[in-house]
């Protein structure tokens, strides 16, 4: 006979309410590691998995979370880049280096099978969409320059006239 506590432990592991979802997706944004966020989910890796191919719009939680995921370690790889972080110390001492290379493969081979299956970042466009929107952003950055070129030249000759009529 099992015991009322270990019950509710398992009815807590197979649950699909959306506590666990919310924990679990957030741990796979963390992590991006759905062996981990289940883990810290509660959740068995049996039923997430199980739930992924049951439910539809569980899987695109999922796959919204695994690219938040990526997203977060393309900015944590840039910023360790330009700030030279490579290595940490945790609290026992103990330090840990940051392999930049590896991270980028991995971020890459990730973007690349997003493309693959269609789910790549559509919001960017194509790579012709992006040069084009950059394109258009630097043309109007140096027309604003050019306008505060000919402000300053326009005001310093206000005051030059003003100057020699003094």
């Amino acid at each position: 006979m099992t015991r009322a506590g270990d019950g509710a432990q398992d009815a807590r592991r197979t649950s699909t309410t959306p506590r666990w979802q919310a924990r679990f997706l957030t741990a796979l944004s963390d992590t991006s590691s759905v062996e981990q966020a289940a883990d810290m989910a509660g959740i068995s890796l049996e039923h997430v998995h199980k739930l992924r191919r049951d439910d539809a719009g569980f899987a695109a939680l999922w796959q919204d979370a695994l690219n938040e995921g990526y997203d977060r370690l393309e900015l944590d790889l840039l910023y360790r880049l330009r700030s030279g972080r490579i290595e940490e110390q945790d609290e026992t001492g103990a330090k840990r280096k940051f392999d930049i290379a590896t991270g980028f493969r991995i971020l890459s081979a990730h973007r690349q099978r997003q493309q693959a299956e269609g789910r790549g970042h559509s919001e960017y466009g194509t790579e012709a969409d992006v040069i084009a929107s950059i394109d258009a952003r630097l043309d109007a950055f140096r027309a604003r320059r050019e306008q505060d070129h000919a402000a300053l030249a326009a005001a310093a000759a206000a005051l030059q006239v003003s100057d020699e009529r003094a």
